[in-house]
C-alpha cells in the first residue's frame, strides 16, 4: 500500500476564467480547472502523477514541512 501524504494546493484566479493551481512542496507540478472541485481532483491526479515520476527517477519525493503563507503587501507602484 502506498503512503498517504498531504500537500497544499493554491489556487490563483485566471483572466478567463477557471483557476491556475501549483503545488508549493513540489515544485513544477502544476494544473488548472474551471472549478473548486475539478481544481481540487485535478490537483490529486497531477500531484499522483508528479510524485510516480520522481519515484521512477529515484528522486526523494518532497514533504510539505508547512503550510504556505499568504500574505498582502502593499506598493507605491
Amino acid at each position: 500500500m502506498k503512503a498517504m501524504r498531504t500537500y497544499t494546493i493554491v489556487l490563483e484566479p485566471e483572466e478567463t476564467g477557471g483557476f491556475m493551481v501549483s503545488v508549493p512542496a513540489l515544485p513544477g507540478c502544476f494544473t488548472q480547472g474551471a472549478s473548486i472541485e475539478e481544481c481540487r481532483e485535478r490537483a490529486i491526479e497531477a500531484i499522483a502523477t508528479h510524485i510516480a515520476g520522481l519515484e521512477a527517477d529515484g528522486e526523494p519525493v518532497p514533504e510539505e514541512a508547512g503550510s504556505p503563507q499568504l500574505l498582502t503587501v502593499t506598493v507605491a507602484a
